[in-house]
């Protein structure tokens, strides 16, 4: 796989990984407000049903206090919990919690007043079920006929009765007696149990279809949990055979940055030749190093014989310059140009050694030139052989240097292609790491919402629980009330004794006034004032008596009061009993989501650290790939060296000198001039 390809497959595959794992994230987020969703609809329908039951005891207690007391108090709280709930006056804010309990007034508010909205439209709105609709609708509708038993009852304690019409235009005096009876008849606790009844089974159906779709959205999002899993999985294989198969590319560029330092470093004369570069790839560090290999070989075998031709002739100047001119340098080269030197300087040794002529001078001057770096010297009259060969020896050189400003620019012109080009790769490198690192923060913002969303659902068990202890502690009130109950029913048994012994006591002091009276009459004239005495204890007796009565017929109602109170709180503790069961399994719901929440984060968590290592490794890559910008910008430097070199002599047609046409498959170099 290439570099470039590696590069494009990193940044196409992470952005791909980031998008699924953004798009199953967003379905779980989904599926885990549905269950919020379902949970709260759930809350809501049953404290609608709690609503209505407690609205149907709120009225039962209002229309038998009313029959009992003719309060009319308790008359208007009555028809405002029905105007109420029928839509026709505010509802209360909060008004599912406990209100009418707290009214001791008429006109007293616990709680500020709402929007006004019937129970029957608040259902519609909480989208029931047509099965659950109906099943409220029949307990509301039961509700209704109980509410005639009690405005006959209520209406009774005002002495208001029906007519032949149905209509209370019939005045008699109250008779609470009847009304009490009345909404303690079997008849009006039957079309109680017709009310609770399909309260009862609504939240049966209730339950189980809520349970199902809390189910269903559950395994859903396992499904798409298990798949975020998966493919997280995948997709870290993924990357990390991708770095396996890729490993030796970044030690590669290492190796041919240092290889290509020490051979211009040989080329310089700075250290002894090193060797070839050794890496054997398919990339394109593979075919550059191909290249440069083959002309380090080259150029090291031509400087290699340079450097034997160099020597020889230095060491035939060397004998020259004693006088010995009579002599031939025998070593051969590549290089055409020193090959055709060693030629022309064998021609001047061999004519040097034949004639001194009077041009040696001229000869003295061209050498002088070329002493000084300038080989345009030339020697214009021809005189000899020695002048035409060191015309030749200017032109070779003229050539050597040609070639060598031709090399330069040729060398400056790829270091410039190769500078161009590892900018281009250290500017995708930093893109990916840019795109890579900005990928990360969002994992991050979505690692931060998951774990938002695990706090809030801890809070709804906090509630939850908060909820459960409250009902705890009505069940407990409830218990205590029954206790207190109890105790009134004993006292009120205590009453009813010392009512008898009253009674008996009366009892008896009418039988003595009445002896006393006999006996009175029996004494005759002096009995008189002692019967009138027997009278008024006879008549105080008779008072006692019908005192008793009354207080025990008080009593007799007390006591039926105390065994309904009692009644009423054994059903407060049942049902007390089953809304903690309900808020039990609420509880348990919200753990299960908890715990889904929790698993969640740690998902996205993990993610989030593959995340973190791939961007680190990409920055690696990214500061590797500037490294590789140093090293061409070092080879633009030594070639602008080698351009300097040759600017500094001066030869025939050197501004005119191109650069040379690489052909890299045939490895030829052709030079192009002007």
């Amino acid at each position: 796989m290439s570099f470039k390809l590696f590069l494009r497959s990193l940044m196409f595959s992470g952005a791909f990984t980031i998008l699924v794992i953004l798009f199953l994230v967003n379905l779980i987020n989904k599926q885990a407000e549905e269950v919020k969703f379902i949970q709260d609809r759930k809350v809501q329908s049953l404290l609608l049903a709690y609503e209505m039951r407690q609205s149907s005891d709120d009225l039962t207690r209002l229309a038998r206090t009313f029959s009992a007391t003719s309060d009319t108090k308790y008359e208007k709280m009555y028809w405002d919990i029905i105007y109420i709930r029928n839509g026709k006056k505010a509802r209360p804010e909060n008004y599912n919690r406990i209100y009418w309990d707290l009214v001791l007034e008429y006109g007293q508010k616990p709680k500020p007043d709402g929007q006004t909205i019937s129970l029957n439209q608040m259902m519609k709105n909480a989208g029931f079920t047509k099965k659950e609709f109906e099943l409220l609708d029949e307990a509301q509708k039961n509700s209704n006929n109980l509410i005639k038993l009690e405005t006959i009852a209520m209406n009774a304690a005002k002495g208001l009765f029906e007519d032949s019409n149905g209509k209370f235009n019939i005045k008699k005096n109250p008779d609470n007696a009847f009304a009490v009876k009345l909404t303690h008849s079997n008849q009006y606790h039957i079309e109680k149990a017709k009310i609770v009844k399909p309260i009862d089974k609504f939240m049966a159906v209730l339950d189980e279809r809520t349970s199902k779709e809390v189910q269903d959205a559950l395994n859903e999002n396992s499904i798409y949990l298990y798949t975020l899993i998966g493919f997280t999985i995948f997709a870290f294989i993924f990357f990390i055979v991708l770095f396996f198969i890729n490993r030796q590319k970044i030690p590669n560029m290492y190796i041919f940055k240092d290889s290509l330092i020490d051979f211009f470093r040989y080329l310089n004369n700075e250290i002894e030749y090193s060797g070839t570069i050794d890496i054997n790839t398919n990339d394109e560090i593979g075919e550059m190093t191909k290249v440069v290999n083959e002309n380090i070989i080259k150029t090291k075998n031509l400087i290699e014989e340079d450097k034997i031709v160099i020597n020889a002739v230095k060491k035939a100047v060397a004998i020259a310059k004693t006088g010995l001119m009579k002599q031939k340098i025998e070593v051969s080269t590549q290089n055409k140009g020193l090959e055709e030197l060693k030629e022309v300087f064998n021609d001047l040794l061999e004519v040097v050694s034949k004639k001194v002529s009077t041009n040696l001078n001229k000869i003295s001057d061209a050498l002088a030139s070329f002493q000084k770096l300038d080989f345009t010297h030339r020697i214009k009259e021809s005189t000899g052989e020695v002048a035409i060969g060191l015309n030749n020896l200017a032109e070779i050189i003229n050539a050597m240097l040609v070639e060598n400003k031709s090399n330069g620019l040729t060398l400056d012109r790829s270091s410039s292609m190769l500078l161009d080009n590892v900018d281009i790769l250290n500017k995708n490198s930093n893109e990916a790491a840019a795109a890579l690192e900005e990928t990360s923060a969002a994992t991050e913002e979505i690692t931060s919402n998951i774990s938002q969303n695990t706090q809030n659902i801890v809070k709804m068990s906090g509630y939850a629980t908060e909820l459960t202890t409250s009902a705890e502690e009505g069940k407990s009130f409830a218990e205590e009330t029954t206790v207190a109950m109890n105790d009134i029913d004993k006292q009120v048994n205590a009453i009813n004794d010392s009512i008898s012994v009253i009674d008996q006591i009366a009892f008896q002091t009418n039988i003595l006034s009445l002896n006393a009276a006999v006996e009175a009459a029996t004494a005759g004239e002096a009995g008189k004032g002692f019967a009138v005495v027997a009278q008024e204890v006879r008549n105080l007796a008779s008072r006692s008596a019908e005192a008793a009565n009354e207080i025990k017929a008080l009593v007799e109602q007390a006591t039926k009061k105390a065994s309904n109170g009692k009644v009423i709180s054994n059903k407060m503790i049942t049902g007390y009993v089953e809304l903690n069961e309900n808020i039990s399994k609420t509880i348990k719901l919200i753990s299960e989501v908890e715990k889904s929440s929790k698993e969640q984060q740690i998902g996205i968590e993990q993610i989030n650290d593959a995340i973190s290592s791939l961007d680190q490794k990409t920055q690696e890559n990214a500061s590797i790939s500037n490294k590789t910008h140093d090293v061409a910008v070092e080879t633009a430097i030594i070639a602008q060296l080698v351009l300097r070199n040759a600017e500094a002599k001066k030869f025939n047609g050197k501004e005119k000198v191109q650069a040379k046409n690489v052909d890299i498959n045939n490895t030829k170099l052709n030079a192009r001039t002007t």
